[in-house]
């Protein structure tokens, strides 16, 4: 019997905002729920009575909520919540005005710069002055080319308060990317810094504007916020506007535009897998039900805590850790890298801090046991109650490590949704143990089991993660797809009317998760999900290749990218031409889209109708059979794939 790793006093679980939800709960209606898993199962066998009754536990502001909780609930997609109410996203995250901390932020280089809760409320209403003086009005899009800096956070919420709708990706993304997904949305206006720090450098992002301005037309304005200098030279960027001259700092009210629950807040990204990146709409009342149900409750964020995520504004845990600010939370923001300019920076900022509440990825904690550091011997953590970590499944390895050289009283936490959802399937929770391995439970109100082929629950066994009903933080739908059927291939037709996320996994006898990867070819590497065909649009570039093919190979606790290449007849692949591939992909992508091994292969099999088939090849990699050959024109190429050296170390 697998011993937990570390459960709560009965003191603790208590005092949890958990607890304290499920006595209201049986209060009002009558129930007489004692456990997480009675309350889980109540929460989705009554779903609408468990998101109206949050909604009301919450406090979310509204200038109407309304009757109408679910409509067309036995549908998916086609279900509605709350489709009466009208609130703003905005107004919810600025509830709080006063002298309280509201963001920290800290940098690589050991500046400091913090924020109260009523300066933010006054920075966001001279932006948000700004943005409407420039002619930006509801449904309107404006995005971020930002690093995860204060006042990254201060245009997203002047944008979402007036109706308007936020987008963003991180400054590392080259200009393809970038265009690759803001080219698709089309924003008004532009936000960046004129550059960024990681790993002691300085890295320009204005020489990047030029080019991404001259593919997106409908970008009216580009502001500039100073970053690497307190007054940096814009002249040679077309439609530049520093932030100083942008904001109306004489406005010091904001008119929060009242919009329906199911209004556009945010726009995000798919990897990109067979094509450009899916664009994925979120709503403004669903991304902020789902994230203060899982802060709250599963994180017991509080407005004492001092909350951390390690995220670029390219990632959904960035989207997920701002809806803190309407705990009331203190937030604190750090960009640039977690290992400069000591493996323990970040650490060393939660003891300044008091961080409560610090969120990572697996691949960090990995690379922290690694390099030997041992925060809890070397740091003051007292104030630290919760870890949690995402971006790939996190090791048992990984458990003890945190129990053994970060903290023993500890809530930690592995967690797993996705950007699909801009929130969580499965997560933790404060009152309950946690087991090496595993994540504590699946979140309140999702309707989360794992699948065989048949559609069948499956114990014991491994299946695939789907959600049965409906849930508020649902996508609207990708843009641009007004019939709704790319959205619907994505996720409803493995198994109709059933959510079917992409993950591979089991639910344990005690309620937790196991999640054992994704079960497509997305690609993993460090946490970050990276499409294939990202790194496909760039080889193409480099005239001797003629085709390629990128595998995610498991290793050492991670997963490493391999790129396959077909050359042109003649050319042999040697190390002029791998630095050549590696530098186009770097130059166009972020350094994690860089293959660690580059092979080449003499052919690369493909589907009869010419698609090339990530999947099968990574299966032979690994060793396992590879079934469906007949749906292949040329099965034969798969042999040149098995049992490769190179792959070996």
């Amino acid at each position: 019997m697998q011993e937990p790793l570390w459960t709560p006093t009965s003191e603790r679980v208590a005092s949890t905002q958990m607890s304290d939800f499920i006595v209201k709960v049986n209060q009002t209606f009558g129930l007489d729920l004692d456990s997480y898993d009675s309350l889980w199962q109540w929460s989705t066998n009554s779903s609408e009575d468990f998101w109206n009754f949050f909604w009301d536990y919450a406090g979310i502001l509204s200038s109407h909520k309304g009757s109408r909780i679910l409509d067309n609930g036995h549908l998916m997609p086609g279900a509605t919540w709350f489709s009466e109410a009208r609130l703003n996203f905005a107004e919810n995250l600025l509830r709080y005005r006063d002298d309280g901390a509201a963001i920290v932020f800290c940098g690589e280089d050991g500046r400091r710069n913090e924020i109260s809760y009523r300066d933010l409320y006054s920075r966001v209403a001279a932006l948000a002055a700004g943005l409407k003086a420039q002619g930006v009005v509801k449904n309107d899009i404006v995005a971020g080319f930002m690093p995860n800096i204060t006042e990254t956070l201060i245009a997203m919420l002047a944008t979402t308060s007036i109706g308007a709708v936020w987008t963003s990706c991180s400054p590392d993304f080259g200009i393809n990317g970038v265009i690759d997904r803001f080219g698709q949305v089309k924003p008004k206006v532009l936000f960046t810094t004129d550059g960024y720090l990681y790993n002691g450098k300085a890295i320009d992002s204005l020489g990047k504007i030029q080019g991404i301005l001259s593919s997106i037309s409908s970008i009216e304005a580009v502001v500039v916020v100073p970053f690497l200098n307190a007054n940096p030279d814009v002249s040679e960027v077309p439609k530049a506007i520093q932030l100083n001259d942008f904001v109306h700092d004489d406005v010091k009210t904001i008119e929060f535009e009242q919009v329906a629950f199911n209004h556009p807040l945010y726009v995000m990204y798919s990897s990109g897998t067979t094509g450009v990146p899916k664009c994925i709409v979120h709503s403004v009342g669903g991304t902020l039900i789902q994230h203060l149900k899982e802060l709250m409750l599963h994180t017991d964020l509080r407005r004492d805590d001092h909350f951390f995520y390690y995220t670029t504004c390219g990632w959904m845990m960035w989207n997920w850790m701002v809806s803190g600010l309407a705990t009331g939370c203190t937030l604190v923001l750090f960009d640039g890298s977690p290992f400069a300019p000591t493996p323990s920076i970040l650490w060393q900022i939660a003891e300044q801090e008091k961080i409560s509440v610090f969120g990572t990825s697996a691949k960090y904690l990995a690379a922290l046991e690694k390099a030997g550091v041992k925060p809890g011997h070397d740091f003051d953590l007292s104030a630290l109650k919760a870890l949690l970590s995402t971006g790939s499944p996190l090791s048992h390895e990984s458990f003890e490590y945190v129990y053994r050289d970060i903290k023993q009283d500890l809530q930690l936490s592995s967690i797993s949704g996705g950007t699909d959802i801009v929130s969580c399937f499965a997560l933790g929770s404060p009152i309950l143990p946690v087991y090496a391995g595993e994540l504590q439970c699946r979140g309140l109100g999702m309707a989360v089991d794992m699948y065989d082929d048949d559609a069948q629950p499956v114990r014991g066994q491994k299946g695939e993660l789907v959600c049965t009903k409906p849930f508020p933080s649902m996508p609207i739908g990708f843009w641009q797809d007004p019939e709704q059927r790319r959205f619907h291939d994505a996720y409803f037709a493995q198994f109709p009317n059933i959510w079917a996320h992409g993950d591979y996994g089991e639910v344990t006898e005690r309620g937790g998760v196991i999640i054992h990867g994704r079960s497509d070819a997305v690609l993993n590497p460090g946490g970050v999900r990276i499409g294939t065909a990202e790194i496909y649009r760039q080889v193409e570039k480099v005239d001797e290749v003629l085709e390629s093919l990128c595998i995610g190979q498991p290793w050492k606790d991670d997963v490493r990218v391999v790129l396959f290449v077909r050359l042109k007849d003649g050319v042999e692949l040697d190390d002029s031409l791998i630095k050549q591939i590696k530098n186009v992909i770097r130059l166009n992508t972020t350094p994690r889209h860089v293959p660690e091994k580059i092979l080449q292969v003499h052919d690369i099999p493909r589907t009869i109708s010419g698609k090339i088939v990530e999947l099968a090849v990574r299966k032979v990699v690994m060793g396992e059979e590879v079934k469906n050959k007949d749906a292949l024109a040329n099965p034969q190429a798969l042999d040149l794939f098995k049992d490769l050296d190179e792959l070996k170390n």
